[in-house]
């Protein structure tokens, strides 16, 4: 790990757990930009670590700290979600300046990063999500291109498995709630949904394999599946 620092932190609440994982993207044209932005006081966002596309891992922020990278936030019923989380960085322009798939050395760093974290902290597979599951109506990272099966394949987060019935809107709200997600603009939180779960479409409708995916997901928020 190199050894760039961030000051872009502050204590976490006394008596919270460390119980969740999100991943980001950087959104910017290089890795080195992106590094000075994060290290820059005057940003104030930060993250614990930075993971390059040749699989390099910067540890920015020690763990035991509460890094300014979610902002407004929400999952599960918490709203502080920098004061319980680790967050990761992953090198990729974003969709403002060339989004494009994470490469194999990256995922590869992510995964066995990902592990060591979990090993420390009680993370439920649940709570290993994207900044925009957490902040819908803001963010779109790490976006459709992201390989959320193999994550929840190496036991880090959660994926759709079989079929359930996808017929009428049901509860939708409802729905995404038990997820996790807020539900202010619903039509962002579908477009967040689908986005982690359902990448080849994304239009904040709620379709058939939409609605079944969701329904799958909502019946028991803490399993692996």
């Amino acid at each position: 790990m190199s050894l760039y620092r961030s000051p872009n932190f502050g204590p976490r609440p006394a008596d919270t757990p460390i119980d969740m994982l999100v991943i980001h993207y950087t959104g910017m044209p290089t890795a080195e930009a992106a590094l000075a932005r994060l290290c820059d006081p005057a940003a104030q966002v930060g993250a614990h670590y930075v993971i390059d596309e040749d699989g390099a891992v910067h540890a920015l922020i020690d763990e035991a700290m509460r890094a300014w990278h979610a902002g407004e936030a929400f999952w599960r019923g918490e709203t502080d979600v920098n004061g319980r989380s680790v967050g990761i960085e992953l090198v990729n322009p974003g969709h403002e300046f060339g989004y494009r798939p994470f490469p194999e050395a990256q995922m590869a760093a992510l995964i066995a990063l990902c592990r060591d974290i979990v090993a420390r902290h009680p993370i439920p597979p649940a709570n290993v999500v994207g900044h925009s599951d957490v902040a819908p109506r803001r963010k779109s990272d790490p976006g459709e291109l992201f390989d959320w099966p193999r994550l929840a394949a190496a036991g880090l987060g959660r994926w759709p498995v079989g079929t359930a019935a996808g017929r009428g809107e049901g509860d939708a709200a409802g729905l995404l709630a038990a997820v996790g997600y807020e539900t202010v603009d619903l039509q962002k939180t579908v477009m967040a949904f689908q986005r982690h779960f359902r990448p080849a479409l994304i239009d904040g409708i709620l379709d058939g394999e939409t609605l079944g995916r969701l329904r799958m997901l909502a019946g028991d928020p803490d399993d692996k599946g």
